[in-house]
């Protein structure tokens, strides 16, 4: 008789899981890239450096940070390349945020409950 594994509970995302996310959103070029592109839709970096003062090198090294997160992705449309936001990670950072946010307010109760017995 063969054992059978049991599969693993899906779990929610944490705060470490989504720390490449953070970590790419935490400049401010790549928040108006990312700004740009939830407005827009998918763009070629030719489109997203049009009125800026940024080059097309600098864009397209922060639409590569981007695309390691997991944030942006590349697509061929004829000859240029065409970036588009990848919502997901987005979606899952959130629900780690939400969770540490939960997380605080029981502990926020916990504390208040203790000086509430504390002073009786």
């Amino acid at each position: 008789m063969s054992a059978r594994r049991a599969e693993p509970a899906a779990r929610e995302p944490d705060a470490l899981d989504a720390a490449p996310v953070f970590a790419a959103l935490g400049d401010a070029t790549r928040l108006r890239l990312v700004a740009r592109l939830v407005a827009d839709g998918p763009l070629s970096i030719s489109s997203l450096t049009a009125g800026t003062d940024i080059s097309r090198q600098a864009v397209t090294k922060h639409l590569q940070v981007l695309e390691h997160a997991g944030l942006a992705r590349a697509t061929r449309r004829g000859r240029e390349r065409l970036w588009a936001l990848e919502p997901e990670p987005l979606d899952e950072a959130r629900r780690a945020l939400d969770d540490l946010s939960r997380q605080w307010d029981a502990a926020l109760e916990r504390l208040r409950r203790f000086v509430e017995e504390d002073g009786e």
